[in-house]
């Protein structure tokens, strides 16, 4: 009963229980996406594999572009739950609650238990947000930790704190350090450079002793450092040479297939953090009546945002996530928006409800019209209109759809008449509480039924194929694209012939066991050409199946 009577501990106790039921159920009914996804499932498939809990790798190849943090994570979650999608996401979904959590707590200790509740709502339900903690990916883990270490240094940095300033150094350098070891360096880099555009606005005014920046820097490396440490004391000090000239040509080339014009990460934000991104749009303004210790955690969420912001969209490779550090500054402000509304210090702007009800109708129709894909796809293949071959193929799919998907469109159009009602009667505070459990309900539906079924268009009749290849004796390669899953879904053993890493030797060498390849139908008559040894096996929905078979 004590619990009961500590009202905060409650609420904790409910945000932890229904960000577990949002989170958790469902995590493996959908494969895992290339490339990420799988990327990092299958290097802690190999860990296990091999036995070596040190080395990152793919293909049992030392894999140089990642530390080993947020894969020792899904290394423990498949221990317990077996090689499978779910026990690769469960970290993600473990981080999902967690940081719930933590921003209850901030918005508690900042404000009062009202903006905690409101900034738990705005976050999980904005449809990325939400998304990203069903998935495989690093950055939920990546995201939080350097959101943990700005939010200690901002505790060390504000006066009025009563928290201890040599904990919330040691706390501050050991997220920060955690991100490292993480995603790598980038951490660092973002913290500081936001650190030192606060400093600069500032006014170059800065608490920060000799004495606590030798502390800083020993747990950061301690805790950042230590499995670089390890590698170079084990003779690997070309992988970290490896690793830093990674980190400098992603932000100087374009990876392979993740190109994008410059403005990429602003519509990614605006569009895919929806429905906060709109309330944030008139967040970045001070308010005055806010007491220092608010007024210094909105400036730094503001130089954070646009850190993040200017930092990706200079960077060539454009890839959804990179932004993904914004979900924190974006759906405080939009929180601070709202609390703002709740408590009458702001009137709530009647242009918001445009943005609101335009971009919700559009991601109603969107997802309640695709199970008409199969239906209106022959005609759409006959008509040439897309000229792409693997596209056609991919379209060919058959995805069961069961005819009533578009009733979660219907859902959110319904929460969005909703919020309509409720402001013309003057319930600002329900419209609104609305309008984001509507998004919250509609992400979560098509995480779950719609998700596989667009899968199935993308990637499955590959997987399908690797799965059938389980527990034979067997080569495995693609011709024409870069792919991960091939090594995942077949769960490919450690190659004894050290030649298999080749593909062309795969492909005209002395090969002793089949040799199995997946290529795109648009590539399949250059390559047959070029390897007149090659076998078609089959083709479906855009990949083309071919073996060069052994003569042992």
């Amino acid at each position: 009963m004590t619990l009961f009577k500590n009202k905060s501990l409650t609420y904790q106790l409910i945000i932890a229980v229904i960000a577990g039921l949002l989170f958790i159920p469902f995590l493996g009914g959908v494969h895992l996406f290339d490339w990420d996804e799988i990327n990092f499932a299958e290097s802690a498939r190999e860990m296990i594999a091999t036995g070596d809990y040190l080395t990152v790798r793919i293909n049992y190849l030392p894999f140089w572009e990642k530390p080993p943090l947020f894969i020792w994570m899904q290394v423990l979650s498949m221990k317990i739950f077996g090689v499978n999608e779910f026990a690769a996401r469960f970290p993600d979904a473990v981080c999902g609650i967690v940081t719930l959590l933590v921003l209850f707590n901030i918005g508690k200790k900042l404000y009062d238990e009202r903006m905690g509740l409101i900034w738990v709502l705005v976050y999980a339900g904005s449809i990325l947000p939400f998304v990203y903690f069903k998935s495989g990916i690093i950055d939920p883990w990546f995201n939080l930790f350097i959101f943990l270490g700005i939010w200690f240094f901002i505790l060390y940095q504000d006066t009025f704190s009563n928290f201890s300033r040599k904990w919330a150094v040691v706390l501050s350098a050991l997220f920060i350090g955690l991100g490292i070891l993480t995603k790598g360096p980038v951490a660092l880099l973002i913290f500081l450079i936001t650190a030192g555009v606060f400093w600069f606005v500032n006014h170059f005014r800065f608490r920060f002793s000799f004495t606590d920046l030798l502390l800083f820097l020993g747990v950061l490396i301690l805790s950042g450092g230590f499995w670089f440490i390890l590698q170079i004391l084990n003779g690997n000090f070309h992988i970290i040479l490896d690793f830093i000239e990674y980190q400098v040509r992603l932000f100087n080339t374009q990876d392979a297939g993740h190109g994008g014009f410059l403005f990429y990460h602003f519509v990614v934000l605006f569009f895919g953090v929806f429905p906060a991104s709109v309330f944030a749009l008139v967040g970045f303004r001070k308010d005055p009546s806010e007491n220092p210790s608010q007024k210094m955690f909105h400036r730094w969420m503001v130089i954070l945002f646009w850190v993040v912001l200017i930092l990706f969209t200079i960077v060539r490779t454009k890839i959804v996530h990179y932004s993904s550090l914004c979900y924190f500054p974006l759906t405080f402000l939009a929180a601070r928006v709202i609390y703002q509304i709740v408590t009458k210090r702001r009137r709530y702007p009647g242009w918001f409800t445009p943005f609101i009800i335009t971009i919700g109708v559009l991601y109603a129709i969107l997802v309640g019209s695709l199970q008409f894909v199969d239906t209106f796809k022959q005609r759409i293949i006959d008509s040439g209109m897309i000229h792409d071959q693997f596209a056609v193929g991919n379209l060919q799919h058959n995805a069961d759809w069961t005819g009533a998907e578009f009733i979660i469109g219907l859902l959110l159009l319904a929460g969005l008449v909703t919020f309509l009602i409720l402001l013309r009667n003057g319930k600002t505070g329900r419209a609104i509480i609305t309008v984001f459990t509507s998004v919250l309900l509609f992400t979560f539906l098509t995480v779950v039924y719609v998700a596989p079924r667009i899968e199935g268009y993308s990637q499955r009749a590959a997987i399908e194929f690797y799965q059938s290849l389980q527990g034979k004796d067997f080569y495995i390669g693609t011709l024409g694209f870069k792919s991960y899953a091939q090594y995942f879904y077949t769960r490919k053993p450690k190659p004894e012939n050290a030649n298999a890493y080749q593909n062309e030797w795969l492909m005209s060498g002395d090969i002793d066991k089949n040799a199995y390849f997946v290529t795109k139908i648009n590539k399949k008559d250059r390559f047959l050409k070029q390897y007149p040894q090659l076998e078609e096996l089959y083709v479906k929905n855009g990949f083309v199946f071919l073996v060069r078979r052994s003569e042992k």
